[in-house]
């Protein structure tokens, strides 16, 4: 991305995770970088820390950068769009990460032929473990969502599906993460009643999964195939995998997909 300067409207957590992935993975150096913030003492802590240029005008950052990135709530992004659109014209990129907000309300407000994106990041893109979806809207380019992924990847991994999916991966992959980390919890209570130490129990139940994970992505198998590669006639593990069933993990997980899938749509439509 030689050549582009990245600004950046929003320097909370995913912000701040943005722009450190993207000069430790030497995207842009931090030079290219502005950021803009409504809290002064999160610019300074961003500039010291990265030596990213700060300003407090948006209007500002939008002038001097090629690429902007909504990183703002979603319900204060009305008011950002109206403070920004005399300078966003189709010459230059607006990515947002805004849950629930469709790339036609941000076009709508925007000069005609703006080339949008939109994103759902997750949670472990703080620490470079992240998956991302992106959607293009009318005007944006292949070429634009090729530097919007070389921007996600900087945290992780990224996929493009069709806006209208971006509700379902916001219920699978950006719900997901609390998922896991009740997953993580449980299994070490249940460590902790077999009579383990609530820290070993804790480790031990998150490496489990953090590497039956890595496992998986590196194999490829089917995760069935590596379910029975653990799993021995008559042995502990289909013991376990049986009460599992009975608990109706599978159905429940696939319900959360859902209700989090219905839930995101609901908040899209308000």
């Amino acid at each position: 991305m030689k050549g582009q300067k990245i600004g950046m409207i929003g320097g909370g957590k995913m912000g701040g995770a943005l722009i450190g992935g993207l000069i430790s993975n030497r995207v842009v150096p931090a030079s290219d970088i502005m950021v803009s913030d409504i809290v002064p003492a999160r610019l300074d802590e961003l500039r010291e820390r990265y030596g990213v240029r700060t300003v407090s005008d948006n209007s500002k950052l939008c002038r001097e950068n090629h690429v902007v990135i909504l990183a703002v709530k979603p319900q204060s992004m009305d008011v950002v769009l109206g403070q920004i659109s005399p300078e966003i014209d189709k010459t230059k990129i607006v990515i947002s990460i805004a849950a629930g907000i469709p790339i036609k309300f941000i076009e709508e407000r925007l000069q005609k032929g703006v080339r949008v994106i939109r994103t759902m990041p997750n949670t472990p893109a703080l620490v470079s473990a992240g998956v991302s979806a992106l959607a293009k809207g009318k005007h944006a380019t292949d070429k634009d969502l090729a530097a919007a992924r070389r921007i996600f990847d900087a945290v992780g991994s990224s996929v493009v599906v069709q806006e209208d999916l971006l509700d379902a991966v916001t219920g699978l992959s950006g719900s997901g993460p609390a998922y896991v980390f009740i997953m993580i919890e449980a299994l070490s209570d249940g460590g902790v009643r077999m009579g383990l130490s609530r820290e070993i129990a804790l480790e031990l139940s998150a490496r489990t999964i953090f590497g039956s994970a890595k496992l998986f992505l590196e194999s490829r198998k089917h995760p069935g195939e590596l379910k029975d590669m653990v799993t021995s006639p008559a042995g502990t593990t289909i013991a376990g995998i049986r009460a599992l069933e009975e608990g109706k993990i599978r159905a429940t997980l696939m319900a959360a997909v859902e209700a989090a899938t219905l839930r995101s749509r609901e908040l899209g439509g308000k």
